[in-house]
């Protein structure tokens, strides 16, 4: 079959481009961001790729079109596709139907922790020679590729809120029906879609709706909306982690949870021994074993597998030292997740100056709705360097005022490298945090530092 993917270079897209060819499709796909590393990884793989939404990239015609969440109406290949009643797909929906249908999926669903989660349970399984296939929103460091098929029963999938398509605005999570469900958290975000944390509460009990009897939810203990969520209604067996009352515990054996005990029905279970560092992935970690667990996979195993996990790219990525100074990449745009990376950097850094450089590029970030919380987020950082979008639709000085002299704010990337550069000494912990490429600003760091020093 010919298939063509309309935004075939986002993260999720691409993962399916790599999943049709691997079942033997003839695959190309059209994208107005054609780049590295996904535009690599998918030519690797045998697949044409389009720059552009060019009508003509769908001549002759396909024998099927899947559309992305970011395609709208108006776009000219989506316009084409309809004009020539082409025969097309959302993601999600061909992912069920091709992929998951008929397999134990285990997703991995929440508002932060998606994407390292699924990657350390996709790893343990791999580990303990479960061959899983999986589809996840970056690239894991222990597998080069974003999905694969691998063996029949088991799929792990990140397991993401935001919308299917133009013509289907539910959850992309809705079509995945799986058996084991993860939970990490729940807090407002893609403002651009919900209205509120009810609208989102709203989809994850959707989700809830379709879990079996026979299956398992995974949710974080101390978590007040996912508590809200199962209050509607749940009829899958719940197990918790995180406090102490949770079955699934972490035992911190150093202060950055660079080691720590898993406790498990408050009995030790082993020691993880790792190369991360943070709460925030002991956390990960737990909920990884608990799912395992459902599989089969004893807490002693998954200590073992988490050993050797290499985590995916822009999650408090050391990217270079240069005279001392350590610069580090992290993809947070939340604040929650902004504090709990700087949380980590701190337990790992101690008195050693931290400096932050953040770009407000999310959708809700623009929109300003964490704007009230985003100032606080910072606290533990010695100094904010925050940049100035043109197209931000709130006053990001006045929202931040409250950092005072720490915090500064540019309009252009430029003058922060500069900035930064000057400000350097020996022992400094940087930390570039978007959600985005933030126009180079890491490489022309490195490159500006390295001059310097």
């Amino acid at each position: 079959m010919k298939i063509h993917i309309l935004g075939v270079c986002g993260t999720f897209m691409g993962g399916l481009a790599l999943l049709a060819r691997e079942l033997g499709h003839e695959v190309s796909g059209s994208d107005s961001n054609v780049y590295p590393p996904m535009s690599t990884q998918l030519m690797e793989q045998g697949i044409i790729l389009c720059e552009g939404y060019d009508p003509m990239h769908l001549e002759p015609a396909p024998d099927l079109v899947i559309v992305g969440n970011a395609m709208s109406r108006g776009n000219p290949c989506v316009e084409h596709m309809l004009d020539a009643g082409l025969r097309y797909i959302s993601g999600p929906q061909w992912l069920y139907e091709n992929v998951l249908a008929g397999r134990h999926v285990l997703a991995v669903a929440g508002t932060h922790g998606k994407t390292t989660t699924a990657s350390m349970l996709a790893w343990t399984l791999e580990v303990e020679g479960l061959s899983p296939g999986f589809l996840i929103g970056g690239v894991p460091g222990n597998f080069g590729v974003s999905a694969r098929l691998g063996q029949e029963k088991y799929f792990v999938v990140e397991a993401d809120e935001y919308d299917t398509a133009f013509f289907d605005k539910r959850s992309k999570f809705i079509h995945y029906h799986p058996r084991t469900l993860i939970i990490n958290n729940i807090e407002f975000d893609h403002a651009d879609i919900f209205a509120d944390i009810a609208d989102i509460r709203r989809e994850f009990h959707r989700l809830i709706r379709t879990i079996p009897r026979h299956g398992l939810i995974i949710a974080q203990a101390n978590d007040p909306e996912i508590q809200r969520l199962l209050a509607e209604g749940c009829w899958t067996p719940v197990e918790y982690f995180g406090e102490d009352k949770a079955r699934w515990r972490a035992k911190p054996l150093q202060d950055d949870f660079s080691d720590f005990e898993l406790v498990v029905d408050g009995q030790p279970g082993g020691i993880i021994r790792w190369d991360l560092y943070g709460r925030h992935n002991a956390l990960n970690a737990l909920a990884t074993a608990a799912a395992a667990g459902h599989v089969g996979i004893t807490a002693g195993e998954v200590c073992e597998a988490l050993a050797s996990f290499v985590n995916v790219r822009r999650r408090l990525e050391h990217l270079e030292t240069i005279n001392g100074i350590s610069v580090y990449d992290d993809f947070a745009h939340h604040p929650t997740a902004i504090r709990v990376t700087l949380e980590a950097l701190r337990a790992r850094a101690g008195q050693r100056r931290i400096i932050a450089i953040m770009e407000p590029r999310s959708n809700t970030m623009r929109q300003g709705v964490h704007k009230a919380t985003l100032a606080s987020a910072f606290a533990l950082a010695d100094q904010v360097l925050l940049f100035r979008p043109t197209n931000i639709q709130w006053d990001i000085d006045q929202a931040t005022s409250s950092l005072g002299e720490k915090r500064v704010v540019y309009s252009s990337i430029d003058d922060i490298v500069e900035a930064v550069a000057n400000m350097t000494q020996p022992g400094d912990q940087i930390v570039i945090m978007s959600n985005g490429s933030f126009g180079g600003i890491h490489q022309k760091l490195i490159s500006r530092l390295q001059e310097t020093c």
